[in-house]
């Protein structure tokens, strides 16, 4: 079957081959597997994973009736499964009531009358993946099965697609626009996204030299369903250090601004790092799905968990990440350090106090990154294993602030960085109370 790809700019549909190994199951039952699954996307709408109907175990189902037309893909027919299972686990910060269970009625479709331009989907078929729990097998041929993980699907996306966002494109002089992707359960910009493509702006800006120091204040938010602009003003361009401030901006509106300072680094003087604390090791760690594909992501047992309810501990996290694929481009490495840096401080803070945990975020709590400070002591590389030691110094007055540091596998201290954030009771207003897009 020939399925042609079609990229967000040629939408209505976006259509991208998988490449990697695809699994659903209805409880612990496999349903399908495939190698040739194909994600499906309308603008603003979930993501869909399609089957070829081959690779489905159409003889555990029941045809059950028709499909709903959709205006772009056409119509279709719908099975249903015997049975009650609990519900999938639908992304990162998703909870599960205790107890609660899901029937299969209507969990499998196929758009057997296709629109015009998709007849190809008449030979797919993709399940409901709020009950049915579809997967990729993180992994490619010749890999460690060490290095094997699995990401509940729908995924954010790919960890090139993140490395295409922080890749921003010279716009006019001294401006620089970047790509952009978003997800439906939650479209907004996080603001260490926004400081990784200030890095990659500046780097481009003063080739040869390296960014060593980045601080930046996010003071308004940042919609991902658009792209965004990098505006830098140079301060000084000396023989070895350059500095440059970088404007963040979105339809017209800053929404982030900071100060990098970059060098052409010198030989040492003297040298000492701080050592790295104890702790396991990226293999010793529990794989954990924050739903992008060709990242690695482990957290120590015990030392991460976003239910209220979880057991409290010292303000701490310690985060292993490696990238399986990325340019030989130090910018895109350093930016990719710095998209990290905004995910688990706010949880190391709440980690001393019972009652509280990330999944209130945006639901009962108003939380959010003001400020990062960072400083790359080293090149980076992010195709190998980072530690990332997270430690929360002080909770008061409706901020934390945390002092972290990053480490190679090997423990080297490769940068250091703090995060000012917010954590605030959410207010009571109208409008405000949706997760996906309340602050």
């Amino acid at each position: 079957m020939t399925v042609p790809e079609q990229t967000a700019a040629e939408r209505p549909v976006t259509v991208v081959r998988s490449p990697y190994r695809a699994r659903a199951w209805w409880g612990e039952q496999l349903v399908a597997e495939s190698t040739e699954a194909v994600r499906v996307q309308e603008p603003g709408q979930a993501a869909e994973l399609h089957f070829p109907r081959g690779d489905v175990r159409f003889d555990l189902f029941t045809p059950a009736g028709e499909l709903a037309a959709s205006a772009i893909k056409g119509g279709g027919r719908t099975w249903s499964i015997e049975g009650k299972v609990p519900p999938a686990i639908t992304g990162w910060g998703q909870a599960v009531t205790p107890g609660e269970v899901v029937d299969g009625q209507d969990v499998l479709w196929s758009y057997t009358e296709p629109a015009a331009g998709l007849e190809w989907l008449a030979e797919f078929a993709a399940f409901d993946h709020n009950r049915v729990r579809v997967e990729l097998v993180d992994g490619v041929d010749g890999d460690d099965p060490r290095d094997v993980t699995v990401k509940q699907f729908p995924t954010w996306g790919d960890a090139k697609d993140l490395i295409d966002i922080l890749d921003v494109r010279p716009d006019g002089d001294r401006r620089y626009v970047s790509t952009f992707l978003a997800s439906p359960g939650r479209p907004v910009v996080e603001a260490s996204q926004m400081l990784g493509q200030a890095i990659v702006a500046a780097s481009r800006h003063a080739p040869g030299r390296r960014v060593v120091s980045a601080h930046m204040a996010f003071y308004r938010i940042a919609d991902a369903r658009e792209p965004l602009a990098v505006e830098l003003e140079e301060l000084n361009n000396g023989r070895t250090f350059t500095t440059v401030t970088a404007h963040i901006s979105q339809g017209g509106k800053r929404r982030a601004s900071g100060t990098l300072l970059l060098d052409t680094t010198g030989a040492d003087v003297f040298r000492h790092d701080a050592p790295a604390p104890p702790a396991p090791g990226p293999y010793e760690s529990e794989p954990y799905d924050m739903t992008v594909t060709g990242r690695d992501l482990r957290i120590p047992a015990g030392e991460y968990d976003d239910d209220p309810a979880a057991p409290v501990g010292p303000p701490t996290i310690d985060t292993w990440i490696r990238f399986r694929d990325v340019p030989a481009d130090q910018p895109l490495h350093a930016a990719l350090l710095a998209q990290f840096t905004g995910h688990l401080s706010i949880a190391a803070a709440m980690r001393p106090h019972a009652g509280v945990g990330q999944w209130q975020a945006h639901r009962t709590l108003s939380t959010g990154i003001n400020a990062i400070g960072l400083s790359l002591h080293a090149d980076i590389r992010a195709d190998q294993w980072l530690r990332y030691h997270h430690l929360s110094t002080v909770a008061s007055g409706g901020m934390t602030h945390s002092e972290c540091r990053v480490y190679t596998e090997g423990g080297a201290l490769v940068a250091s960085f703090t995060v000012d954030a917010m954590v605030r009771p959410m207010p009571n207003r109208p409008g405000t109370s949706d997760h996906r897009t309340a602050m």
